[in-house]
């Protein structure tokens, strides 16, 4: 089993890395490596998440065949076999039976090479506590036909002891030279390059959760998964930040994040030291968002006359925004975090708890603020305090539901229905407030932002939920965690 943290190195902070303090009095090592990737012509390894791999060392080739784990945010493990072979063509009868048995009913004899990669590594043996690693800086390129992606990254793998000191050293790197986070193995590379897959934002999966296991497990389970969707957007946005849907799952993923670090307090844990920093950066991501929901969901179907000045402006905002979440998300403060979340997520939560219990008490204290909020809708402010409870009520039902099989189908579609009659009103504020800015930053265009804001007031005052309809909509929600 391979376990490693893997960090993006912009080649001109190369140097800097071989200076640091950790590395330093320890011999490197150097070689150069050249692999090749093989897969059948319909990529049916690709398709069962199987990378093979032909790697000359030296003199010598040597084949390895990965099976895709989960990875918890730059950190992954996967189990691996690895045989030395004669030639550079693929030998089967080297793998053990559990490796065969992964590849059973693919033709291989349709194998062939769909990409190569050409690395120059340099590696360091460091001890950090307890934690044997090997460091590994790898520069180079992979190559499909003729297309090529660069490689500038850091490797920590694991080789003995506890996978806590991999982050202690990371965040030890970062301590003097910027890194990036991105878990993308070559092979993920590789295969983009070749057409076997295609770069694609990440939605929100939950994990499987028992309710009769340990509440800290479970809940470090939950964020262990939303780490998962944020690391997994984060180079597409870095990428392509003009394909909005990669920000959209990022926040959902940070949104995730900090709902979970909400609810340790039923498990009688204090807010986690990472949970202030994600909402700095989640301030940083949010306008970025309201501009890419303005200018694609909320202008569009507004009855509006054509001002292509005002659009002009409208755009350059919302480029700017982008530009501002490109920043924070590539920077040395997010990288901490998602390494210092990382390192946290190790080690679950006590609690003497079990999860269908925790459970029960988180959603049934979020119910109950609904109900109350759900009393005194007469007024705009109201309204949006019980759109802000049934949001969180939602999240946490939507993390927790699998714990009573289908019973939460229902109510999630409730909750959903209720929260998208009330956001009209989150549709108004948010318009308001883009539109004073860009009023203030061109008043050339204040008249056709004023005009966008009396469009959403009458249509927050039809469609803001009337207290007749939150009642009957509330009324028939069903609150799945409790006992039928």
């Amino acid at each position: 089993m391979e376990i490693e943290l893997k960090l993006a190195l912009e080649p001109a902070n190369v140097a800097r890395f071989k200076r640091h303090p950790l590395l330093a009095g320890i011999k490197s090592e150097r070689r150069v490596l050249h692999s090749i990737y093989f897969d059948t012509p319909d990529f049916a390894l690709t398709r069962r998440k199987i990378a093979l791999r032909l790697r000359r060392v030296g003199y010598h080739w040597v084949q390895t065949l990965k099976a895709a784990a989960p990875s918890v945010g730059a950190l992954s493990s996967r189990p691996e076999w690895e045989a030395q072979v004669m030639g550079n063509t693929p030998d089967f009868a080297v793998l053990a039976p559990e490796a065969l048995a992964l590849l059973a009913g693919i033709d291989l004899g349709h194998l062939a090479p769909v990409f190569m990669t050409d690395v120059k590594r340099t590696t360091w043996q460091v001890v950090v506590g307890e934690t044997a690693m090997e460091i590994a800086l790898d520069q180079g390129e992979v190559r499909a036909g003729e297309r090529t992606s660069p490689i500038s990254e850091i490797e920590l793998e694991l080789k003995s002891g506890p996978p806590d000191g991999l982050f202690t050293a990371a965040l030890g790197l970062l301590e003097r030279i910027p890194l990036r986070i991105d878990s993308r193995s070559k092979a993920a590379i590789g295969y983009r390059l070749a057409g076997a897959v295609t770069m694609a934002p990440a939605k929100a999966r939950w994990p499987k959760l028992e309710p009769t296991r340990a509440a800290g497990l479970a809940w470090t389970r939950l964020a262990e998964a939303a780490m998962a969707q944020l690391v997994d957007n984060l180079p597409g946005f870095l990428e392509q930040p003009e394909e909005i849907e990669y920000l959209h799952q990022l926040r959902v993923a940070l949104r995730r994040l900090m709902s979970l670090a909400r609810l340790l307090a039923q498990l009688s844990q204090p807010d986690p030291a990472w949970l202030a920093p994600l909402r700095e950066h989640m301030a940083v991501l949010n306008p970025a968002r309201d501009w890419d929901v303005f200018l694609w969901e909320t202008l569009p179907r507004l009855d509006l006359p054509r001002d292509e000045v005002f659009q002009e402006h409208a755009a350059a905002l919302a480029a700017a925004s982008r530009q501002a979440a490109r920043t924070t998300l590539s920077s040395a403060a997010f990288t901490r975090v998602v390494l210092q979340l990382g390192q946290a997520l190790l080690t679950p939560p006590a609690s003497g708890k079990n999860a269908g219990a925790w459970a029960a008490k988180v959603l049934e204290q979020r119910w109950k603020d609904v109900q109350r909020r759900g009393k005194a809708v007469d007024d705009v402010a109201a309204r949006h305090r019980l759109r802000i409870a049934v949001k969180k009520l939602r999240y946490a039902g939507d993390a927790l539901a699998n714990l009573y099989g289908k019973r939460g189908k229902a109510t999630l579609a409730g909750l959903e229905n209720l929260q998208e009659s009330l956001g009209a009103l989150n549709d108004l504020a948010v318009a308001e407030r883009l539109m004073r800015a860009l009023a203030q930053a061109h008043p050339e265009s204040a008249f056709s932002a004023g005009h966008v804001v009396g469009e959403l007031s009458a249509e927050a005052k039809q469609h803001g939920g009337s207290r007749r309809r939150i009642a009957r909509d509330l009324a028939r929600i069903r609150p799945f965690w409790r006992k039928p």
